[in-house]
């Protein structure tokens, strides 16, 4: 069998990582496979066998220079995608699995022309988000957006037909700057992703199933597939991470990770955390805070006493932080299920994560804890845990 897996990006982030397992599993069974990506020239050189660039990074930034000015996402990288759909004809796959479609680097709508053009083909997708289902936004908690929502109402008849428009997350990924598209959006994904066979989704939550069952794409089967780390190498780990850095083995370290620390992951509260604890008096035990995955500009107005690191792309390296860590903080406002949860439990440190989407049901070990989103909550409880 020809399996053909879809996705950003490979080797690395929770899922390129996911894809590299999905195709290692699958080889060692014996099927032929490659993963199909579009973002970053760097690929890990255990995943080099596997992987097929769609388009180049210059085609990247063209779509995201056109996200920003037009808010049509996933409707550029034409020639990248016809590129692509050339060589997936010859190459000939008996099952498609997508991953995350959009991230600038695929035309959706000739994408699933060409699924549709192969009955024969069968095709899975894992929704690690909502942007399938919404006319902009990849997550909708934070502002309680509804718009896209289809509800029935047997006692009348009615229907509430989602259709998006007024988005209030214009700004969010993937960001628009200027134009509202989201109405058009809406009714293009629902036209293209709709109406495929032998298509069956994948969700990583309950949560995210469930608001899939609430959306256009309700026609097709979902399956809860609770994502998997490798445990091989997220498991407690020999660490001379504190001794580095300085930090005593008294001293109570809280640890936040992050692919990419966009306002929605929390590292606002992260900062006004470090900023309250650093003011009160009645703290006694030395602590630290360690915040890996920020970017250069964040990094320098980042204030004195966090430690702050970019991001990692060696899992070796981050089970060594995970497991120097006395407790990891995860204060996602808006999340499906965070593999960042079950990377800490492996590595045996306890995880403090707001409840939001999935991120309840990520956890596993005692000592963790899901809390209500917001500064004051997460005071509350990691100062529970430092006095």
């Amino acid at each position: 069998m020809k399996l053909l897996l879809l996705n950003s990006v490979i080797g690395y982030g929770s899922t390129g990582r996911l894809c590299v397992d999905i195709a290692k599993a699958y080889e060692r069974d014996g099927h032929e496979v490659k993963i199909a990506f579009g973002r970053n020239d760097k690929v890990p050189d255990d995943c080099r066998k596997y992987a097929v660039r769609i388009g180049s990074s210059t085609d990247v930034y063209l779509h995201i220079a056109g996200t920003r000015f037009t808010d049509r996402h996933g409707l550029f990288s034409v020639n990248a995608t016809r590129e692509f759909l050339e060589w997936a004809d010859r190459y000939d796959p008996d099952v498609l699995w997508m991953h995350n479609v959009h991230g600038y680097y695929v035309n959706y709508e000739l994408l699933f022309e060409w699924i549709k053009s192969r009955p024969q083909m069968s095709v899975k997708w894992t929704l690690h988000d909502c942007w399938a289902f919404t006319g902009h936004c990849a997550y909708f908690s934070y502002v309680g957006c509804d718009r896209w929502l289809i509800n029935e109402d047997l006692r009348f008849g009615d229907v509430k037909k989602g259709g998006c428009g007024n988005c209030p997350q214009r700004g969010a990924y993937p960001r628009s700057l200027f134009k509202d598209a989201s109405a058009d959006n809406y009714q293009r994904k629902k036209a293209a992703f709709t109406g495929i066979p032998k298509m069956s989704l994948i969700t990583p939550s309950v949560w995210l199933k469930n608001q899939v069952r609430q959306s256009f794409l309700s026609e097709y089967p979902v399956q809860v597939v609770y994502n998997r780390i490798d445990t091989s190498v997220f498991k407690q780990t020999q660490s001379e991470f504190r001794a580095e850095h300085g930090i005593r083995r008294t001293d109570f370290v809280m640890l936040g990770v992050a692919n990419v620390w966009e306002p929605r992951k929390g590292l606002v509260d992260l900062i006004e955390l470090h900023k309250r604890l650093a003011e009160d008096k009645t703290i006694t035990q030395g602590f630290h805070l360690v915040i890996v995955g920020l970017n250069d500009k964040q990094l320098k107005s980042l204030p004195s006493g966090i430690i702050g690191m970019k991001r990692t792309a060696n899992a070796n390296e981050l089970a060594e932080i995970y497991s120097a860590a006395d407790v990891v903080l995860n204060p996602t406002y808006e999340d499906n299920y965070p593999s960042v949860i079950l990377e800490a439990e492996a590595c045996g440190t306890p995880v403090i994560t707001y409840d939001t989407g999935g991120c309840a049901e990520a956890i596993h070990i005692s000592g963790s804890k899901a809390i209500p989103r917001g500064i004051d909550s997460l005071e509350k409880e990691v100062l529970h845990r430092l006095t």
